[in-house]
């Protein structure tokens, strides 16, 4: 079994969920694109877990955790969030893998993402070095984990790198330089540290296809965020549809035998870019109030809205997503009225050149006002619950296969 698990709005559908619910049936889950940015977030007997780079799924202790070759990387973040995990698992270093190929983010990258974002037009980036580091990447100038490991040309490359990017943050921005010596010698140290880890991607695949292992795709963010297919320019820097595994993981299969996608029952985005739902009313207020609409990686607070099915059935066109997760369907008990978007007033699909201009047309239902958090079949749902259901499988042409209603790994209606 090869699956793939992709967010089909603008990230924060809940994947974090998602896949440490679906990886027990799992051997590998692979995170195949994005870096520290990603938030995703796992409970656990009462205790909270984020995973910014590390694989959501590796709690499930038969799962091993790698990160591709199109993740970028950086080492203090993984080392981090790695003492985190220990505390669940003690020996879960075992059990995560990263590719050699991964592009380091450095200290320069992270402070040129935060002095454009606060000095000039930003896009509301999570200001982690994600975007600076793809950009080397690009330039052909980066940095990869492999490269820890052949010190002499590593030193040359990162003076070059670490002197130019002096000037940029001198000349530019007034700001301080960095310590090249200090950064060369913080590298010394991770190539220590991480050796462990590091694998060769062919070979590593290459034997877990030959094991027939069951394989679970990670992606980051959400569809609408694709540097390809998203509303550009405010995106992400990566591919996070469905197609970014194959270029992010050397020797993916070919074969996808699930790509499930996951959005939220209604609809959120962190930073700028346009958004045809958000409500800045007391529906929108309260959506953030009751779902904790802030970003597990930066803390802000999410932009929301109702649910639009014409975004999801975009996105699941981009990812070929067949099947639909839904998440945080608890969340609507609050609600005496419900609303969902059906299509637009002056256009027949989702555009992203022209999201902004979109303007929803809405159906409302009756809410269901009831605690639905220990329901554990579809027909025990308030009946406004599955008619709102009914409504999501109808305009994205998407079976609903599962849904949460709650944040622990158990709350969740399976249909299938």
């Amino acid at each position: 079994m090869i699956a793939a698990v992709v967010g089909l709005q603008w990230g924060d559908e809940g994947k974090g969920k998602v896949v440490d619910y679906l990886a027990k049936e799992f051997d590998i889950n692979i995170r195949f694109q994005g870096g520290p940015n990603a938030g995703h977030t796992v409970w656990r007997d009462n205790n909270k877990y984020v995973f910014h780079q590390i694989p959501s799924g590796v709690l499930n202790k038969n799962v091993t955790g790698f990160i591709g070759a199109g993740c970028v990387f950086d080492p203090a973040i993984f080392f981090e969030e790695l003492s985190e995990i220990k505390k669940f698992d003690p020996g879960i270093e075992t059990r995560i893998k990263i590719s050699r190929f991964c592009h380091l983010i450095f200290p320069y990258h992270i402070m040129l993402d935060k002095i454009k974002e606060e000095t000039t037009h930003g896009i509301g980036t999570t200001k982690k070095g994600i975007g600076m580091a793809y950009e080397d990447k690009y330039a052909r100038i980066g940095i990869r984990l492999g490269d820890l490991y052949n010190p002499e040309t590593l030193e040359k490359k990162l003076r070059v790198n670490i002197s130019r990017k002096n000037l940029i943050l001198m000349e530019i921005f007034h700001a301080e330089p960095l310590s090249d010596n200090e950064i060369i010698e913080k590298c010394f140290e991770y190539a220590y540290k991480l050796k462990p880890f590091v694998v060769n991607d062919l070979e590593f695949l290459n034997q877990a296809v030959l094991e027939n292992k069951k394989i679970l795709f990670e992606g980051a963010q959400g569809a609408l965020l694709d540097v390809n297919f998203g509303t550009y320019p405010f995106v992400t820097s990566s591919h996070t549809i469905t197609g970014g595994l194959f270029v992010g993981v050397a020797g993916a299969p070919m074969r996808i035998d699930r790509v499930i996608g996951v959005a939220k029952a209604y609809t959120t985005r962190v930073g700028m870019g346009p958004f045809p739902t958000e409500d800045k009313s007391e529906f929108g207020e309260n959506l953030r109030r009751f779902g904790n609409e802030y970003g597990a990686t930066t803390g802000r607070p999410r932009r929301c809205g109702a649910f639009d099915t014409l975004v999801v059935r975009y996105a699941a066109r981009l990812t070929n997503a067949q099947e639909l997760f839904l998440t945080k369907l608890d969340v609507l008990s609050y609600f005496e009225t419900l609303k969902i978007a059906v299509g637009y007033a002056n256009a027949r699909e989702f555009d992203p050149f022209y999201a902004e201009e979109l303007e929803p047309v809405y159906e409302e239902i009756p809410g269901f006002k009831k605690d639905i958090s220990h329901v554990k079949s579809f027909d025990e749902l308030p009946a406004e619950a599955k008619e709102y259901i009914k409504l999501i499988e109808h305009y994205t042409g998407l079976k609903v296969s599962y849904i949460s209603v709650g944040a622990g790994n158990d709350a969740v209606i399976k249909r299938i």
